[in-house]
C-alpha cells in the first residue's frame, strides 16, 4: 500500500469515526468525545441500586467492553417520551428492551448489515407452515394474556419465537407481555418497529465477542431434525479440529484475523462474519453462502433476498461464493477448495433432481385428492420431513462437509421415505381417488409413472439398465478380489 493510500484510508476512517460521534451526541450530551471520559451521573445512579440488586448484571456490565468505554445502563436502556415501551424509574425515563435501533447509536455499521441479513427477518417464519404446526397441530391457545386474550400456543411461544423472535407487546400499563418477553430470538419485532436482536449472539451484559465467536452460540438455534449445523460442525474436521485447538484460537482477540491471528481451526463466525485479510467482518450471515437450502428446492440466495426486499438481491451467488473461498483458502489450497465445491453443488443437484423437483411435482398433483387441510393428511407430513428434515441435512451436511447428516441422516432417508412412504401413499390416494375425482387421479397416476420409470427411479421397479446391472456386478466382484 503506498503512502498515498494509506493516508486515504486513515482519512476515511476518521470521518467515519467522525460520524459515529455526531450521532451518538444527538441522543446523549455525554457523548462529547468518542468515548465518554467518566460515566454519566445517570448511569452511576442506576449503579448503586443494581450492583446490590442484580449483582450479577452488574458483575457482566463490569466486565465488559462498555464499562472499560464508560458506556453504562442509561446510555443504553434510556428512551424517549414517545416510546411505547417506556417507563419512569427512579425519576429516569428506560425502556427494558435495547433494540438494534438503540444498539446502532454506536454500532451503525453492524446493525445496518444485521437489518439487510435473514437472521433480522426470521421472525418472519411466524405466518410459514411451521406456524402452523406449533399453532394448530402441536398446539392450542392454552397460554392467555392481556395481548392474547383468546390464547396463543406455549408450543410456539416456548419454541419457535425463541429462536425466531417474538414480535414484543407491550400492554395497558406500559409492561411487556409475558407471551413475547423474554424474548432473544434474532428476528425478534420491537415494540420501537426495529426488527432483530443483538443479544441473540452478544448476551448481555457483557456483549462477549468471544461468545459470539463460539460454534455454540449459534448451535442455540442452528441445531436439531431440520438444520443441525452445530451437529454437522460437531462431525466434521472442522469442528474435530476446533476442539482440539481451542485454547490456539484468540477467542477474545479485538483483531480476530483467520490466517493472520489464528489457523488452528474456523468456527461459524470464521466462515459466515468474521474478518479475513481481504474481507472486513460482516453483520449480514449470507454474504458468503451461494445456496440457500431452506426450501423444498436449492435456491440461490440473491433469489430469496429479492423476495424479502433485501439489498443482498443485487449480490449475486458468485460473488459470495468468491467471498467464502477467500476464507477457505486461509487455510487450504486452490484445488482443494474449488473440488469441494463441485462435490458440494453435485449433491445440491442430486437431492434436486431425483427427488426435490418430482416430490413437489407430485405432492401439488396429489392435492385434489386430500382432505383440504394443513397437515390433515399422511402425505403432508410425509413430503414436509421429506424435504424440511432429510433433505436439508442432505444439503446442509454437504455445505460443511458432515459426511453422516448428508449420506446417512440426510440422503439415504430422503430415499427411503420417499420410495417406501410417499410413493405407497401416493397409490393409496390414487385408488381412493378414482371414483371421487377420476381426473385427478389418471394425471397423478401418468406423472408417477412418468417418474418411476425415469433413469433415476426405474430400479425401483426393477427395470436397472442391463449395461448398468453388468457395471455394479463388475463393481462388486472387483471390491471381493481386492480384499480376498
Amino acid at each position: 500500500m503506498s503512502y498515498q493510500e494509506f493516508g486515504k484510508k486513515l482519512l476515511v476512517q476518521g470521518l467515519k469515526a467522525l460520524s459515529i460521534v455526531s450521532l451518538m451526541s444527538i441522543f446523549n450530551p455525554a457523548y462529547a468525545g468518542f468515548f465518554p471520559k467518566t460515566l454519566s451521573d445517570e448511569s452511576r445512579d442506576c449503579i448503586e441500586c443494581h450492583k446490590e440488586k442484580t449483582p450479577g448484571i452488574y458483575e457482566m456490565w463490569g466486565d465488559s467492553k462498555h464499562y472499560r468505554a464508560n458506556i453504562g445502563c442509561y446510555e443504553c436502556h434510556q428512551a424517549e417520551k414517545g416510546d411505547v415501551d417506556a417507563f419512569k424509574h427512579k425519576g429516569y425515563r428506560i425502556s427494558v428492551i435495547v433494540s438494534p435501533k438503540d444498539c446502532a447509536k454506536c454500532h451503525e455499521k453492524e446493525v445496518n448489515e444485521m437489518t439487510e441479513s435473514h437472521h433480522a427477518k426470521a421472525g418472519r417464519i411466524l405466518g410459514s407452515l411451521d406456524n402452523v404446526l406449533a399453532e394448530v397441530v402441536e398446539g392450542a391457545p392454552y397460554l392467555k394474556t392481556e395481548a392474547f386474550p383468546d390464547g396463543v400456543s406455549p408450543a410456539a411461544v416456548n419454541g419457535c419465537w425463541q429462536c425466531h423472535g417474538s414480535q414484543v407487546k407491550v400492554n395497558d400499563d406500559g409492561k411487556l407481555d409475558p407471551a413475547t418477553w423474554p424474548n432473544t430470538g434474532i428476528g425478534r419485532i420491537n415494540p420501537d418497529g426495529s426488527e432483530g436482536s443483538c443479544t441473540a449472539c452478544h448476551s448481555r451484559h457483557t456483549f462477549s465477542v468471544a461468545q459470539a465467536r463460539e460454534p455454540e452460540t449459534c448451535g442455540k438455534c442452528h441445531m436439531g431434525p431440520d438444520h443441525p449445523q452445530i451437529e454437522i460442525y460437531n462431525e466434521s474436521k472442522h469442528g474435530i479440529a476446533y476442539k482440539a485447538n481451542k485454547h490456539k484460537m484468540n477467542m477474545d482477540a479485538p483483531k480476530w484475523i483467520v490466517g493472520e491471528d489464528y489457523s488452528a481451526a474456523p468456527t461459524c463466525a470464521t466462515c459466515h462474519m468474521s474478518a479475513t485479510k481481504n474481507q472486513d467482518v460482516t453483520h449480514d450471515v449470507g454474504m458468503r453462502i451461494s445456496w440457500n437450502n431452506r426450501p423444498p428446492i436449492s435456491i440461490r440466495p440473491e433469489v430469496s433476498d429479492a423476495k424479502m426486499g433485501l439489498a443482498g438481491a443485487k449480490v449475486n451467488w458468485i460473488k459470495r461464493r468468491k467471498n467464502m473461498k477467500d476464507v477457505c483458502t486461509n487455510c487450504h489450497n486452490k484445488s482443494y477448495v474449488e473440488n469441494f465445491y463441485v462435490q458440494y453443488d453435485s449433491l445440491i443437484e442430486l437431492y434436486g433432481e431425483k427427488f426435490a423437483k418430482p416430490g413437489l411435482k407430485l405432492y401439488n398433483m396429489a392435492k385434489p385428492l386430500m382432505k383440504q387441510v394443513k397437515f390433515g393428511n399422511k402425505l403432508d407430513f410425509i413430503w414436509f420431513e421429506i424435504w424440511h428434515h432429510e433433505g436439508r441435512r442432505a444439503r446442509h451436511g454437504a455445505a460443511m462437509m458432515g459426511p453422516d447428516y448428508t449420506h446417512w441422516h440426510g440422503t439415504y432417508e430422503v430415499a427411503q421415505h420417499f420410495y417406501v412412504k410417499f410413493v405407497p401413499e401416493l397409490e393409496k390416494l390414487i385408488k381412493a381417488g378414482k371414483k371421487k375425482n377420476p381426473k385427478a387421479a389418471k394425471a397423478l397416476q401418468k406423472e408417477l409413472d412418468k417418474v418411476l420409470n425415469s433413469d433415476d427411479h426405474k430400479w425401483f421397479l426393477g427395470k436397472m439398465d442391463s449395461k448398468e446391472k453388468a457395471a455394479r456386478k463388475k463393481a462388486a466382484d472387483d471390491f471381493k478380489a481386492r480384499y480376498k
